[in-house]
């Protein structure tokens, strides 16, 4: 079995520092499992990673796709299961690093998607609804057919709540049954998956401040040259934490104030689910910042982890 190492954890916990260590220490390379960093030129607002902070380190799936284009967990499996090839051929071990859970989930087990024929009329009639009574009504038709699937997918996700509208409308199975049973799969790696955590308040702490530095470097501005070059809402950069609650302040429906403090909220919500999504995963490993109180402790525990299960 090919050996993999998953680090994640909820956004701003500390996850970027330590995959590069870690990379170091173990001859590993780092692909990105985050659904936002993929895109060019949008920096500030996904926190990227910059070539000072690689520090040498190999990172794929950062600055590959254009802001106008779709992206998708299908696309992310393809383009993973490419770069790891690239690293096993080089006799180095991938680490997949980023908080979203579900991609990660997607390689890990091997998941694989049925792309069902899209059906555009029933599709456009979902999205109407949502306009004309919002995604809190979208959601509570997800809640009548499919009550799990509406627990696990936020109303504010109107992509996620019509795709299992759209494969209930389908297939007559519920999107969540389907999940279950590609998440009971067996992963065909030898894998260790390490869950970054930290206490509650200092999190939310440090996504505030985050923000904060976010506007001082100039999150607006790369918002209004996002849009200059053809971006609009409704794409999925555009639907992107720091990027939607600006729209609302560009078009002059909220103060910038207001749209600040609606992006720290987004994120404490998003990291809270984030948690509530890795607490539901098998065979996870978790390491609490509240014990392990230095990078160099968390870099120890990895190792001795890694050491047991054979991956080093």
């Amino acid at each position: 079995m090919k050996k993999l190492v998953v680090l994640t954890g909820p956004t701003a916990v500390g996850k970027t520092s330590l995959s590069i260590n870690l990379a170091k220490a173990i001859n590993g390379e780092i692909i990105s499992a985050d659904c936002m960093q993929v895109y060019k030129r949008m920096n500030i607002g996904t926190a990227k990673v910059t070539e000072e902070e690689m520090d040498g380190v190999k990172h794929y799936l950062i600055d590959v796709i254009d802001p106008k284009e779709d992206f998708h967990v299908v696309r992310f499996k393809e383009m993973v299961i490419a770069a790891m090839e690239e690293i096993y051929a080089k006799g180095k071990i991938p680490i997949i690093c980023g908080g979203t859970g579900f991609y990660i989930q997607a390689i890990l087990y091997d998941i694989q998607f049925t792309e069902q024929e899209i059906d555009k009329a029933y599709r456009n009639g979902l999205e109407k609804y949502a306009d004309e009574n919002g995604n809190e009504a979208l959601h509570q038709r997800l809640k009548d057919v499919d009550p799990e699937s509406a627990e696990s997918i936020p109303a504010a996700n109107r992509k996620r709540v019509i795709r299992a509208l759209e494969y209930y409308h389908q297939t007559g199975e519920q999107f969540s049954v389907h999940n279950k049973r590609e998440r009971d799969r067996i992963s065909p790696y030898n894998f260790a998956y390490f869950v970054l955590n930290d206490d509650r308040q200092l999190l939310y702490n440090r996504i505030d401040a985050r923000v904060d530095k976010m506007a001082e470097a100039g999150l607006v501005e790369e918002v209004k040259a996002l849009l200059s070059e053809g971006c609009k809402p409704g794409m999925t950069s555009m639907d992107g934490i720091g990027y939607k609650e600006l729209l609302g302040y560009l078009n002059g429906e909220s103060s910038l104030e207001d749209a600040l403090e609606l992006i720290k909220k987004n994120s404490r919500n998003y990291a809270k689910r984030q948690l509530t999504w890795f607490r539901r995963e098998k065979e996870v490993i978790w390491l609490d910042k509240t014990v392990l109180t230095s990078e160099e402790q968390i870099l120890n525990e990895i190792m001795e982890a890694l050491k047991e299960k054979g991956i080093i």
